[in-house]
């Protein structure tokens, strides 16, 4: 049964309850905040010696002074002469703890006067309740982290129903920036999640959003130092130290359209890195992402339906456009459909359309239009598709689609857009995998508690309502938990805390944490967590390793962005991962004759299709051009004059 810790103790004015209990220890006790112990009764209940696990969430310690006053007249006033006094004051710790679970369950009684021992191992998972998931055969554990209290160490599961689904679903951390390691726990924790997840329910990948800087750009390096701690961390847990084995990333070009916008540039990591571009197809469907409403009424947005309808990817013919049928598939093609719609109705002196009158459709024209040039680097004028690979997600693929250096309107529709695919082809079981987990941080920014009802918002609460039946799981992450939509939070099966700022724990959302407890959470270590989760009755402090992989900082150094190259060296970067032999003198001969919209089209193409002869597929897209040749003059004939004797020569 272990040394007796402590005797449990209940007065008239602090008794025990069936939900917290008192107990005092001895001095040296090796118990803190946190610490999770057993209490045995001494009477049976229906047959059962009860038996109660708590965790303690106060302390308290005092004398039998009556005031402090008493205790400066024995040291005559004094401090340092404290020690002359015959006899030493006792001291007593008292502890308050918080029922985790009564064994037996049933009835459900207040805590009985009884010995209270440190939880072994083996009492921390019957009192976290991980002895329902944690069979042998049938495991659905994910290891979250490591639970010490004296020299005993507990690895700490959660339960994968409850955090990919369907019981419950979705990740919530919280935590203030830079000592919370908020990032550092999703990439540990998505690691044991690959390492961990059962069988039997199927395949599993993860999407992450970079929202800051560098750091999800270096998933696939391993990191460059990894304590003796973290890797007993890493044994104790079951999980290999290593980075993620299929890590692909996706990034939009930087407007001028020669590089890809990302940090993630050093030509030695362009082995895994593709662009992100989308033409009109992709982009019309999410237009209202993009526009104002209070711009865009009822009229316009019937408009739009009927060109999404009835004219993109559409052989449309109209007689008000000649005999000659309009398919639309780009940018490009869109305006000169507009444009000679407007020019047929000018002739006409027409101000309507197919009931549509000619200002709305300057103004839909105009709005639409403009996407390509808002969004541009992610929005082609020519309809040239660089995609996610939807439909073949691999099992534990990790996708990255770097946001950090976008603009917001660009950031919002790549949401919409990404977001939206995996909740629909999760539906109709076409994507690939069977479970995604979808990393978005900075959740104060994309879904706040107060603002406008914008529409990332509106698709990040479908997620937390929703997402858990498809196999759709939203892990989250912000430094002010209470400034996030309650319904995003509310959803949230499992929640995390890093350190805490003070302010945000005198919010009204931690009142039902002690005291005590809020104080450990504003002094937490980086490696450390609180963690509720729906097994546990009471949060759970643990401690996670490092991750196995580069941090973004480190990366950056070790692999420092390429500068914005020419041209010529943006095509040598871009085509020679299809094929080593391409050089930059074969480029700068090849284009030579090429305008540069031309250049990057063909470069763009090249891409999207990867074909087996990329030099002769990316020749093939530049139109021919003749060079020009030095034609030799010919000689002229010699002009014949009149004769001398003629008379009628001037």
């Amino acid at each position: 049964m272990g040394e007796i810790l402590g005797r449990v103790v209940a007065t008239e004015r602090r008794p025990n309850t069936p939900h917290e209990f008192h107990f005092w220890t001895a001095l040296d006790a090796p118990v803190g905040i946190g610490t999770i112990v057993r209490v045995e009764g001494t009477n049976p209940v229906s047959g059962h010696l009860p038996r109660v696990y708590g965790v303690i969430v106060e302390g308290f310690s005092y004398s039998d002074l009556e005031t402090p006053l008493h205790d400066v007249l024995g040291a005559d006033g004094s401090p340092d002469r404290a020690s002359d006094a015959p006899t030493r004051r006792t001291e007593i710790r008292l502890y308050k703890g918080a029922v985790l679970r009564h064994v037996p369950d049933d009835p459900l009684q207040p805590v009985p006067l009884g010995s209270v021992f440190l939880a072994s191992e083996q009492d921390v998972a019957v009192a976290l309740r991980m002895d329902a998931y944690m069979k042998e055969g049938q495991s659905t554990g994910i290891p979250i982290g490591l639970y010490r209290a004296g020299a005993m160490a507990s690895p700490i599961f959660l339960d994968a129903d409850f955090l990919l689904g369907p019981e419950a679903a979705h990740l919530n951390i919280t935590g203030v920036s830079g000592l919370a390691t908020k990032t550092s726990a999703v990439e540990w924790l998505l690691g044991s999640i690959f390492a961990h997840f059962p069988e039997k329910k199927g395949t599993v990948a993860a999407l992450c959003f970079n929202v800051k800087g560098p750091d999800l750009c270096f998933l696939d390096q391993p990191a460059t130092r990894l304590e003796p701690s973290d890797l007993e961390l890493y044994d104790k847990l079951g999980v290999p130290p290593a980075p993620f084995a299929n890590v692909e990333y996706f990034a939009p070009y930087t407007a001028r359209g020669y590089s890809l916008n990302t940090l993630r540039s050093n030509e030695s990591l362009s082995h895994n890195l593709r662009p992100l571009t989308w033409g009109l197809r992709e982009v019309l469907q999410y237009a209202e992402v993009l526009l104002n409403k209070d711009d865009v009424d009822a009229k316009a947005d019937a408009l739009i339906d009927f060109i999404r309808e009835r004219v993109v990817d559409q052989d449309f013919q109209d007689a008000a456009l000649g005999t000659t049928p309009h398919r639309v598939q780009s940018f490009t093609e869109l305006e000169r459909f507009f444009r000679e719609l407007l020019r047929a109705m000018e002739e006409k002196n027409q101000e309507q359309w197919r009931t549509h009158h000619v200002a709305t459709i300057r103004k839909v024209r105009n709005r639409l239009t403009n996407i390509s040039t808002r969004c541009r680097g992610l929005v082609t004028d020519d309809g040239t598709v660089s995609d996610l690979p939807w439909g073949a997600f691999q099992d534990r693929g990790v996708y990255v689609v770097d946001v950090a250096n976008l603009e917001e309107d660009a950031q919002d529709l790549i949401f919409a857009r990404v977001v939206t695919q995996l909740r629909e082809r999760l539906e109709k079981r076409t994507l690939g995998v069977d479970h995604v987990v979808v990393f978005v941080d900075e959740l104060n920014k994309y879904a706040p508690s107060d603002g406008p009802d914008t529409y990332v918002r509106k698709m990040l609460l479908d997620v937390a309502e929703r997402g858990r039946y498809l196999g759709l799981v939203l892990f989250a992450a912000q430094q002010f938990r209470s400034q996030v939509h309650r319904r995003v939070v509310g959803n949230s099966g499992t929640a995390l805390f890093g350190r805490m700022d003070s302010d945000e724990l005198a919010t009204p959302g931690y009142a039902t944490l002690a005291p005590a407890t809020r104080t450990k959470l504003a002094t937490l270590d980086k490696g450390e967590l609180m963690v509720r989760h729906p097994h546990f009755t009471q949060p759970v402090f643990v401690r996670f390793p490092r991750p196995a992989v580069l941090s973004g900082r480190e990366g950056v150094e070790k692999f420092p962005p390429a500068e914005e190259p020419t041209l010529d060296e943006a095509i040598v970067r871009a085509l020679r991962p299809l094929d080593r032999t391409i050089t930059l003198d074969w480029v700068k001969e090849t284009i030579a004759l090429a305008d540069e919209d031309e250049v990057l089209r063909a470069r763009n193409r090249t891409l999207q299709v990867r074909p087996d002869d990329p030099k002769a597929f990316f020749r093939a897209q530049l139109k021919r051009r003749i060079p020009a040749e030095t034609v030799a003059p010919r000689p002229r004939p010699a002009i014949r004059t009149s004769p001398n004797d003629d008379p009628y020569a001037f």
